[in-house]
């Protein structure tokens, strides 16, 4: 699976799990990914990563290792946009590093540039949208549904439009997707058994009596 999406990256790291991989989408060769991701697509939630490079933008992303990347996510550069390890990415969040057009000339393409980074562990929250010229710190939350304009510190979580402190975290130690994935033989041997157990019933038998009985649950 890897191998497929390979030759649409500039780099893309060993372990990754990718589900549905015909819904992720990356356009332009600037896009690197470190290893063990997992990046979820759906399909009517397509992932998709952009890297912009027409002209004098040189657009850039480039994600950590352990990430995780759920459906609908959009991450658009024409500058760059640098993702730490261990950063989680939740549905539907939209990341840019451009305006995309002109304030005043609307078919300026692009637009103002401002370059994006996002330090370890960082949690982004459905349908969030993360604006151009944004440094989020080490381990902080970015809320369900805001709208970041602003640098934000680490261990903090931000929430609402415009994204504002609601709480600060205690900078103790923190269980990470690094964590997660410290032990990757037996991650997979554990991901095998639950595949193994939830798909029990999935016989051949099974497959026929949902074909003549469909509504019969049981």
């Amino acid at each position: 699976m890897r191998h497929f999406l390979k030759p649409q990256f500039k780099h893309l790291g060993k372990g990754g799990a990718y589900f549905k991989p015909r819904y992720i989408k990356v356009f332009g060769y600037n896009v690197s990914i470190d290893d063990y991701p997992t990046i979820i697509g759906a399909s009517d939630a397509k992932v998709q990563l952009t890297a912009w490079s027409i002209g004098e933008h040189k657009g850039e992303i480039s994600i950590g290792k352990y990430s995780l990347i759920t459906p609908g996510v959009r991450i658009i550069s024409a500058e760059k946009i640098e993702i730490g390890d261990a950063c989680m990415i939740a549905h539907g969040a939209y990341i840019s590093d451009a305006d995309w057009h002109g304030i005043y000339d609307r078919a300026e393409p692009v637009g103002k540039t401002k370059p994006i980074k996002f330090e370890d562990n960082v949690w982004i929250g459905d349908s969030a949208i993360i604006c151009k010229g944004v440094t989020i710190g080490k381990n902080s939350i970015i809320g369900a549904g805001a709208v970041v304009t602003k640098n934000v510190p680490e261990n903090c979580v931000f929430a609402g439009n415009p994204a504002k402190l609601v709480k600060k975290l205690d900078q103790g130690e923190f269980n990470t997707r690094k964590d997660f994935f410290k032990d990757p033989k037996k991650l997979a041997y554990d991901f095998d058994m639950l595949d193994r157990y939830s798909l029990k019933n999935n016989t051949f038998i099974n497959w026929l009596k949902s074909i003549i009985f469909p509504n019969n649950t049981h």
